[in-house]
């Protein structure tokens, strides 16, 4: 039911300009993040080693950067006021506003991940600082804004700067308007369009890099992609899920550790071991290393394809729960370009791009839980429109596999009114 009273044209006209103003400082506030680690990534994987004299693709210096990675970022999580925001495995892609004071040490612990190699994005952290950034900000020049409207601004703004459209924060945004309590969903969606609009096309103005691989179009048609799509995009469900019921599990384990440092450390030695295994391939958030792949897939074996993307998902569980600071869905779309690219170096008669699609619909959709999303990404990730009815379709028995199964996040517990604060660090280590 509409409420008595919806937003005037003028109410929303007036709402214009802070989302401009949010959707542009949103994007640079990226683009910037995202120069810093390229920049430190290439001293650390370019630079150094050819300063001391270290062979491309070294499987020591891999791990000898990822441990150092987790030491540093260990370090910052534990010691750095703000302790870089609460536990990761704790929160969601849009989340309560961060105190001021956890933004330095949040933005630190990004860029070195980011750097490092660990193998998640940037999503997650950089709509965190984003947020607290927009809603200290916007308080203070346009007061009549109130905060909640400052979150979604500043989450739709950063969400299309990422994607490059304002067509993906349209979709998540949809779904969360239409589980809202009464008003008309475009009257929710109309600032948040804008300021998705604004970040979009701040970062087409800075040419920054799109989500897409590059494999031949869906040329061909046919009634049996319905069911190989669905197929593929179930299996790569499968796995995804099965990270998704070991994610508490280990969450615990590092949760055992007595500080930061120590957990996060210990990620960072693992992800050290599964990257010298895995190769570069596996690091990273997984956008330019998933083009990477999709071109030089046909020469690699069924096996290896396989084994590259099971180490992207033991990365992507071990970084999401050890302490790194990082967002889940760029490693799902890698992990889902390579299921995919497992299908059809198997089964060659499967299309690739109904491969490919299939496995991100699969892989998003289980880590995100968000069907518009997922069909967003799978359609993005392949640039061809055509293969949407196909999708359209496969998610329905995809959705009915993971509707009520375990998401890939912790519920902290309740603690009582009467229990002192937790101890600085982390709130993984309070108990």
């Amino acid at each position: 039911m509409a409420p008595a009273n919806p937003p005037t044209a003028r109410q929303l006209a007036a709402l214009a300009v802070p989302a401009l103003f949010v959707g542009v400082g949103c994007a640079l506030v990226l683009i910037g993040v995202s120069v810093l680690a390229g920049k430190l990534q290439h001293v650390l994987w370019t630079t150094l080693p050819d300063v001391v004299g270290v062979a491309d693709g070294s499987r020591w210096w891999t791990f000898g950067v990822l441990t150092a990675t987790g030491v540093l970022v260990g370090l910052i999580v534990w010691k750095m006021p703000g302790h870089a925001g609460p536990d990761p495995a704790t929160t969601g892609l849009v989340s309560s506003p961060l105190p001021p004071s956890a933004l330095p040490s949040l933005a630190l612990v990004l860029v070195i991940g980011l750097a490092g190699g660990v193998s998640l994005g940037p999503e997650n952290p950089i709509i965190a600082i984003n947020t607290a950034l927009s809603v200290w900000c916007v308080g203070r020049v346009w007061r009549r804004v109130p905060p909640d409207v400052c979150v979604m601004l500043a989450a739709a703004a950063t969400i299309g700067a990422m994607f490059g459209t304002p067509a993906a924060a349209a979709l998540l945004f949809t779904e969360m308007a239409a589980a809202a309590p009464g008003g008309r969903v475009w009257d929710r969606l109309f600032a948040p369009l804008v300021a998705a609009g604004a970040g979009a096309l701040t970062m087409v103005a800075f040419s920054r890099p799109v989500l897409a691989v590059e494999i031949p179009g869906y040329d061909s048609p046919a009634l049996l992609d319905l069911l190989t799509c669905t197929v593929v995009a179930l299996a790569t469900a499968l796995l995804c899920l099965a990270s998704v019921y070991a994610f508490p599990v280990v969450h615990g384990l590092f949760h055992r550790l007595p500080n930061p440092l120590l957990a996060i450390t210990a990620g960072g030695v693992i992800l050290g071991v599964l990257g010298a295994v895995g190769g570069d391939l596996t690091l990273f958030k997984g956008l330019d290393e998933m083009k990477e792949l999709t071109a030089g897939a046909g020469d690699r074996t069924t096996a290896a394809l396989l084994a590259i993307v099971v180490i992207k998902v033991l990365a992507l569980l071990i970084a999401a729960n050890c302490g790194f600071r990082g967002g889940r869905i760029f490693p799902a779309v890698f992990i889902g370009v390579g299921a995919g690219l497992v299908a059809h170096s198997a089964f060659p008669g499967i299309p690739e791009i109904v491969a490919v699609a299939g496995g991100v619909l699969g892989a998003v959709l289980v880590v995100a839980r968000d069907g518009w999303l997922a069909l967003f990404m799978a359609v993005t990730t392949v640039a061809d429109i055509r293969i949407l009815p196909v999708l359209c379709v496969a998610i329905l028995p995809l959705w009915l596999l993971v509707a009520n199964r375990p998401e890939m996040l912790i519920t902290p517990e309740p603690q009582p009114e009467s229990a002192p604060d937790p101890a600085p660090g982390d709130e993984r280590h309070s108990k």
